[in-house]
């Protein structure tokens, strides 16, 4: 707790084990506190904690760094909110103290961009691709050493002389090949940014047309063409800036250079693997799907991402989707209605359903979360994983059918949420028209609770706004599809149980994690079902009071990321079907995490 009377600080503060946290997380970089200070920092104690919260700002600063690289870490992204509220702390000291130059000139530039500051922007965004280009030649420098590349041990070489320069050489040309990669990558992240550097000259062109500098923008749309000469959005962009000009430009020397180098190097590196025997796949480095998210762009209802509007047609904006996703297939079952799709709904690949389950089926699912879930159920144990203002209660399928072998719940209650996950399974592979079958990846019936007297004042919400497969970066407008994310996982599904609580409303939302696009207000028997990835970042609103219920489902496409407990629940209930025994030896194994 916050010592007496040191200073005015809001009714909820950061536990002193995250305090503990954020002090531990200055380990990598010694200027986030003095010496005497940081040289205890591995052994904390409570007079630490007080230096700390003396300090406001600097923990301010460290947990900001951690959230950068952990954009999912629920304790700290709340810790974050709190923080914003403590006397001392301001708006610039939430700075990441691992960002590269190039990127936070970057991320700023996109700041003042958003607030419609364009003079301020450009100025950024030039700054930025100033420290990008001293960064490629840092970074090629670094690739000039001895290379050892995974796989192989130049000590051990039987080649000629000839073949092991060859091989070093080929080697240093990859690494500083790959600079484009990592330049892009964010520190903390796997996966770059995509569409990086052209990102600057797209951002650029339609600053510098809202500043009225036309001059600017043509040359900035023509350099973004060098990276992508088939985007129809910035070639009518540059047709429009022409006419208003009268005249035509050249783009940006220092990008058509950067590029005839890419270009260079990727034809040696082609030749060099050839010669050698290696295997070299091209990286896609510049994909265009990563994008500006403004007022002159639309949603391209395909992959969550953004399909731009030509300047020359901002006042008449027609969305054409080229779908390569279907949905509106039939829903199996009698009874279930569609409610919204994904155009009501406001996003791609989401689908709103009623009449799911009937009011008795319901009723006797509620009846058996009240007997079979327990406490942190699916995430290690605890009890309040997503916020402590809640109780969070879980039960798979198969601990549900052990339990009525025990006879401590009824039989037929067990097979009724067996069956309901089918259900859904069916009904969301049916009405989304997959090429291949739907899989179970984990299912769960759970409960969220309200816990009395912590409900006042609360600003927190039931589950973080994230997607199912990919870690949200909201700040880099990406979701990262790499670990600790459920990667394999491709569509998930809410099926909800009862309307008797106060909030809990379930939203999805923009990649900005807070401009909210549709709402669903839970009831028995409706579903909500959705693609697991980036396109579909979504939350639940805090539940104030009552309980909510649903089965949870996600699904994958990929076969070898089934479920364990649900093949063996499958066993079990075929067992059943076919009069055998349920055997002693069941290995109950639950899956102690989403």
């Amino acid at each position: 707790m916050i010592p007496e009377g040191q200073f005015d600080t809001p009714r909820n503060t950061p536990t002193q084990k995250t305090l503990h946290g954020a002090l531990l997380l200055c380990d990598s970089f010694t200027k986030c506190f003095n010496p005497s200070l940081f040289f205890r920092l591995r052994d904390p104690d409570q007079q630490i904690l007080e230096d700390l919260l003396q300090r406001p700002d600097k923990a301010a600063e460290a947990a900001h760094t951690y959230f950068q690289a952990n954009p999912e870490h629920v304790e700290m992204g709340r810790d974050l909110e709190q923080y914003k509220n403590l006397q001392g702390v301001e708006e610039t000291h939430f700075v990441d103290r691992e960002a590269r130059p190039h990127q936070r000139s970057f991320t700023a530039a996109v700041q003042l961009y958003d607030k419609g500051d364009y003079e301020g922007a450009t100025a950024l965004f030039e700054e930025a691709l100033v420290e990008y280009y001293k960064a490629d030649v840092d970074c090629r420098a670094l690739c000039q050493g001895p290379q050892k590349f995974e796989g192989q041990d130049h000590l051990r070489y039987r080649y000629s002389l000839h073949e092991v320069v060859s091989d070093h050489f080929t080697q240093v040309l990859h690494c500083e090949h790959e600079c484009v990669r990592d330049l892009a990558t964010r520190p903390g992240r796997l996966s770059p940014m995509e569409n990086y550097l052209p990102l600057h000259y797209d951002y650029l062109q339609f600053a510098y047309f809202k500043a009225g500098r036309l001059e600017e923008a043509l040359q900035c749309a023509l350099t973004y063409l060098l990276f992508h000469e088939g985007e129809e959005f910035m070639k009518e962009n540059a047709d429009y800036y022409r006419e208003e000009l009268g005249h035509d430009a050249e783009p940006r020397e220092k990008a058509a250079w950067y590029l005839r180098r890419h270009k260079q190097e990727l034809k040696l590196l082609l030749i060099g693997s050839k010669i050698m025997g290696a295997e070299f796949t091209e990286g896609n480095y510049w994909r265009s799907t990563g994008g500006r998210d403004d007022s002159n762009s639309v949603p391209s209802g395909t992959d969550g991402w953004m399909e731009y509007v030509p300047i020359s047609h901002k006042k008449n904006v027609t969305v054409t989707s080229p779908q390569s996703l279907k949905e509106g297939g039939p829903l199996l079952y009698e009874g279930v209605q569609l409610v919204q799709n994904s155009a009501a709904l406001n996003g791609t690949q989401r689908v709103l359903l009623d009449h799911v389950l009937s009011e008795e089926e319901c009723a006797e699912l509620r009846q058996l979360a009240h007997t079979v879930t327990m406490a942190g159920d699916g995430y290690k144990g605890r009890m309040s994983p997503h916020t402590p203002n809640e109780k969070f209660e879980g039960a798979s399928v198969l601990k549900t059918l052990q339990h009525s072998f025990e006879g401590r719940v009824p039989m037929r209650s067990a097979r009724l949420f067996y069956e309901t996950s089918e259900r859904a399974r069916r009904i969301i592979e049916s009405y989304f028209v997959l090429n291949s079958t739907l899989h179970f990846s984990y299912t769960h019936l759970v409960c969220r609770t309200a816990i009395k007297g912590q409900q006042d004042h609360r600003n927190d919400l039931s589950h973080p706004i994230h997607a199912d497969n990919c870690l949200l970066d909201p700040d880099a407008n990406e979701c990262w599809k790499e670990p600790p994310a459920y990667t394999n996982r491709d569509y998930s599904a809410l099926l909800y149980l009862n309307a008797d609580f106060e909030g809990g409303e379930f939203i999805f939302t923009e990649m900005d994690a807070k401009t909210v696009t549709a709402s669903v207000k839970p009831k028995c028997g409706r579903m909500v079902g959705f693609s697991s990835g980036g396109e579909n970042p979504h939350g639940v609103k805090a539940v104030t009071s009552g309980q909510r219920c649903a089965v949870a489902l996600w699904f994958t496409l990929n076969p070898l990321y089934r479920e364990l407990e649900r093949l063996q629940a499958d066993e079990v209930v075929q067992a059943l079907d076919t009069q055998h025994v349920f055997g002693q030896g069941l290995n109950i194994n639950p899956k102690d995490e989403l």
